[in-house]
């Protein structure tokens, strides 16, 4: 039998398996599903689960059950492109005749000492539910610190208010603003909300060294009692050490069929593709609709067609009972409709891949 493995199963990978299910697959053909959790976190919700305001059991999805998907559980190690072949950590390698790497992303710690071994992640579901423990041991009027004043940053802020009334909250970010890379309003709201929820905003801040609960910016120390960062993202080191052609942030550079120009039988989904848009599962599921389309054209023996892809827009929470949205390049909506459309777009993300 022939193998389409596909390494992740993310919003990306999962995309392009429940496609290629909706269809005929050859006969001679069976999809080979590679993850290292039995189901699917929505990740866009870890942030919740790390504040302690949903169970884990509310952004679990579970895997297609079909006979023509094998379901492997695993820790991918490394990829060979020429014996095409997968490696794990625990277990033999897999060959594959066909492969979508959608492995996604780990924390990008920009050269920081201590930030790996001093901070905590909400990268993947494992880590996550970590730091939730981490957050949940702090005591009455502790300390956590949040490093990164992007999307997640906020999030992450915002919902831990929520959870944790009775904690200070600090947001540390290099730049001047939060959400730096969206108009100026939404800026202004966000930073209103944070101020009027005692959230501590710490602009203009320049880490250099994370030690225990010392977060050092240059000379000054900040003390924390937690830290969780969502200072930036990189691609998964098993796309790192591809021997292939990359961009500027170590994203896999890629053909107009989403493939490795020089192993056409290789395709690369998500955040570790070189994409003309931000990382996000709306990037990730689109582009996994037409890795689908290409492949089903490719076992057709036809030629594929894709269109461009078109993004909706980007959708953030402050709590349950506000939020914010930027639709196109610079309508910016806010409060509770705003908050209304994230809860609807989870819900049919958990309607359509469930």
């Amino acid at each position: 039998m022939k193998k389409l493995v596909i390494l992740g199963g993310g919003y990306g990978g999962f995309t392009i398996a429940n496609h290629l299910l909706e269809k005929d697959l050859p006969e001679d053909t069976v999809i080979v599903l590679i993850d290292r959790m039995p189901f699917q976190g929505l990740k866009t919700e870890y942030y919740a689960l790390a504040s302690g305001t949903i169970a884990e059991t509310h952004i679990r999805v579970s895997f297609p059950v079909d006979p023509r998907l094998i379901l492997t559980y695993g820790e991918v190690s490394a990829v060979d492109l020429e014996t095409k072949e997968v490696r794990f950590a625990n277990r033999e390698p897999l060959e594959y005749d066909w492969l979508v790497i959608g492995l996604g992303c780990v924390d990008n710690y920009h050269g920081i000492l201590g930030a790996e071994t001093y901070s905590n992640s909400i990268q993947t579901f494992g880590k996550t539910r970590e730091t939730y423990q981490k957050v949940n041991d702090v005591a009455p009027y502790g300390q956590v610190s949040i490093i990164g004043g992007g999307l997640s940053g906020v999030e992450m802020a915002s919902e831990l208010r929520e959870s944790r009334p009775d904690l200070n909250i600090r947001l540390i970010d290099r730049g001047p603003s939060l959400m730096s890379g969206f108009p100026g309003n939404l800026q202004q709201y966000v930073r209103e909300w944070m101020e009027l929820h005692q959230i501590e905003l710490r602009p203009l801040v320049s880490l250099v060294r994370l030690d225990g609960g010392d977060l050092y910016n240059n000379e000054e120390i900040i003390r924390t009692d937690v830290t969780i960062w969502t200072a930036g993202i990189q691609p998964s080191p098993v796309v790192q050490a591809l021997n292939v052609d990359k961009d500027p942030t170590g994203r896999v550079v890629l053909n107009e069929y989403h493939q490795i120009p020089n192993y056409t039988d290789v395709y690369v989904v998500g955040d570790c593709a070189s994409l003309p848009f931000s990382p996000s599962a709306q990037v990730a599921e689109a582009q996994g609709k037409q890795i689908a389309e290409v492949i089903q054209a490719i076992w057709k023996g036809e030629t594929p067609r894709l269109g461009k892809i078109k993004l909706k827009g980007v959708l953030g929470s402050l709590g349950k009972k506000s939020g914010f949205g930027l639709m196109g390049k610079r309508t910016v909506m806010t409060g509770k409709i705003a908050r209304a459309l994230k809860s609807g777009v989870l819900w049919m993300s958990k309607r359509h891949f469930g």
